[in-house]
Parts: structure tokens; sequence; C-alpha cells
């Protein structure tokens, strides 16, 4: 008997959600946790850590899982690892679900950074207005550059001081469109941008409103998962999940 489990918190994962709903599979859904309040999905749903491969591997055993589908934001690594370490112990048939990174086009004036400190490192020395377009985990290391004035945009509003000193937050949920972004960077007299690689449509409004407003875009490379990791098969829709789903289960 099939019981999936479905590491989410991406777009992606909600689509797949909903079409294992309707076939009516026996999964549960999976948010780390991060998010106030989590988009409702159509499957049982759990929140918050597993306590790392450890404790995700007693999970799957408890919880009869037979199959994971690892579709967590391209930049959690460490959940990917630790999923890809969990199955291997517990013997549970591991995907990735991923989208593909976003690629450059023409007009676009992309920095490509390594890393966080990297994109730290690409911002001017003088004083600049910088969309910082990176969500709300990596914000502290750009606290080496005060100068600078940070719009940042957060679901949830922040629970805590900002390290940054001059910021200022817009708290929305995606989709955005380009003539949002580019009156939100208008407004704030943005000169730089600096973003995820993250991939998808919901966010890349963004990008294209900084080209056509010819700002940079200081884009942030996904990080490498290990070698064991890389293992696992990605996949790249909802309905090559299921077919994996299926040949898996045969």
């Amino acid at each position: 008997m099939t019981r999936i489990l479905l590491l989410g918190g991406t777009t992606e994962a909600s689509a797949l959600a909903r079409t294992l709903a309707e076939a009516d599979a026996d999964a549960v859904f999976s948010y780390a946790g991060r998010t106030a309040k989590p988009v409702s999905q159509p499957l049982p749903t759990r929140v918050g850590g597993f306590g790392g491969a450890e404790g995700l591997a007693a999970y799957l055993g408890d919880e009869g899982i037979t199959h994971v589908v690892d579709a967590t934001h391209p930049f959690a690594a460490q959940m990917s690892t630790n999923a890809v370490q969990a199955c291997t112990t517990a013997g549970v048939a591991l995907c990735g679900y991923e989208r593909p990174p976003w690629q450059a086009g023409a007009g676009d004036e992309w920095l490509h950074a390594t890393s966080i400190d990297a994109a730290v490192d690409a911002l001017p020395d003088s004083p600049a207005r910088v969309f910082l377009a990176i969500g709300k985990q990596n914000l502290s290391q750009f606290a080496v550059k005060p100068q600078h004035h940070y719009l940042l945009r957060l679901v949830d509003q922040p629970d805590a001081p900002l390290p940054l000193p001059q910021t200022m937050v817009e708290i929305a949920r995606g989709p955005f469109d380009v003539a949002g972004d580019t009156s939100l960077m208008q407004r704030h007299a943005i000169t730089h941008v600096v973003a995820k690689n993250a991939g998808g449509t919901g966010a890349h409004a963004k990008l294209t409103a900084a080209r056509n407003l010819n700002l940079p875009v200081i884009m942030i490379g996904r990080p490498e998962l290990s070698a064991k990791a890389g293992q696992r098969p990605v996949l790249g829709s909802v309905e090559e999940v299921m077919a994996w789903l299926s040949h898996r289960s045969d």
C-alpha cells in the first residue's frame, strides 16, 4: 500500500497536493513552519521540523510512509539532504520535484553570486537602495553594509527587530505581477535587486521589472547538495511525479 509524504512549501508542492487529493491518494503534506499562516492544503498537514535526518527516518517508519516527494524550496538544501539520508535509512523511495532555475535573457543585467556572502560583497560600497528579495532567513549577513537602504518583501510581519538599520518592509504573498513590482521599485527608488534563483513563475515578475527599469540584479545561485543527495531523481512536473509514484508502487 502506498503512503506518501510530500515535503512542501512551494507553489509546485501545492499543485501536486491538489492532484494527489483528487486521486484520493494516502498522502501527508509537511510544512517546515517558517510561515505563520501557510497556505491551506487539501491533504492532512503537519507543521514543523522532524529533528534532522534521524527524526525524519523515525517518522517515516512510524507513519508507514512508502514514498517521499521533496518539493521544498530549491534553497532548502539541509532539508533535501536530510530527506536523502532518512529515506536511505528507512528504505523509502524518494524523488525531488523542482522547478528549473531562471535564466538571464536579452536586456538583463545579472551579476551571478555563488552564496549570500558573495551577494553582500557584490553590493557597492556607496549607499544604494536595494530590493532584498531573499526572504527573512539571511538578513543578518547584509548588516556589514548598513549604509544601504533595504526594501524587504515578507509573507509575515517580522516578530523581532530586523538586523538592518535602514529597512522598509512590504508584507505580501505572491504570485506577483510585473506592473506591481515595477511600481514597487519606482516608489522606493530601487537601484539594485538581490534575488535567490528560486525559479518558477510566482516571483519572476521582479526580474522583468528590473530589466524594464535597467536595474542590475545580483542573482544568488542555488546551493549544491551533497553528492549523495544528488543521486535522487529530480522531476519537473506534476505528471512526472505521478508517473514516478505509479511506477514505484507497481
